[in-house]
């Protein structure tokens, strides 16, 4: 089963259809990031059967040069926004691992769909796109995944993310969530968290190969 199989049916309905013509009205009359080859980015590196690990995000960046169509992933050429800075401070804390590389397509590579809820964004304006209609479509990807495969570590990082709780068979899953790791709310309880190892270890109980972070 590949996501061509699985997004066939959603792509073809009046809703699919209505979200990309919004987007395509927006990136031809206002700078939107991710840039339009890396909206979906997140698919095209992480095939459906090859899925481990789904870390929701809530939108894209908005600042130039941000977004690559990864959630809480940014390019290499800026600073790591500051939820970022501080998920690598708690894989240092949690695996002792030093990570300096900001795009964390390598992440994507061994498994983990990087998915934003909503998957483009107005430039400096954020979250402008909630309500074009994304939520149909990345609602529909995780309960595929939760219908079809078993076994997949869900990672929920604040309150936005864990209202998709509801689309997930936690008898199928592991459900990982904890604060978000953003500056006003990850020393309440982000911090300390340990994900980076949970994951691991959920991922070497069922005889799935660990990642290396």
């Amino acid at each position: 089963m590949t996501w061509k199989d699985i997004l066939s049916p959603i792509k073809e309905t009046e809703q699919f259809t209505t979200l990309w013509k919004k987007v395509k009205d927006e990136y031809s009359t206002h700078t939107c990031f991710p840039p339009k080859h890396q909206i979906f980015r997140a698919i095209e590196l992480t095939p459906f059967e090859k899925v481990k690990v789904v870390i929701i995000g809530q939108d894209p960046y908005h600042n130039d040069y941000q977004a690559n169509g990864l959630s809480f992933s940014v390019n290499e050429s800026v600073a790591a926004p500051p939820s970022l800075r501080n998920i690598f401070q708690e894989l240092h804390s949690d695996l002792g691992i030093n990570r300096t590389r900001k795009d964390l397509q390598d992440w994507a590579e061994q498994g983990i769909l990087l998915l934003n809820a909503t998957l483009t964004v107005r430039a400096h304006h954020a979250n402008s796109h909630k309500d074009l209609g994304w939520d149909y479509f990345t609602d529909y990807i995780i309960k595929a995944l939760s219908e079809q495969r078993e076994n997949i570590v869900f990672v929920l990082w604040g309150s936005f993310a864990q209202k998709k709780k509801m689309l997930i068979n936690e008898a199928k899953h592991f459900v990982l969530q904890s604060a978000h790791p953003s500056p006003l709310s990850a020393h309440r309880g982000f911090f300390g968290s340990r994900p980076f190892s949970q994951i691991n270890n959920f991922l070497s109980q069922k005889g799935i190969s660990e990642i290396e972070w």
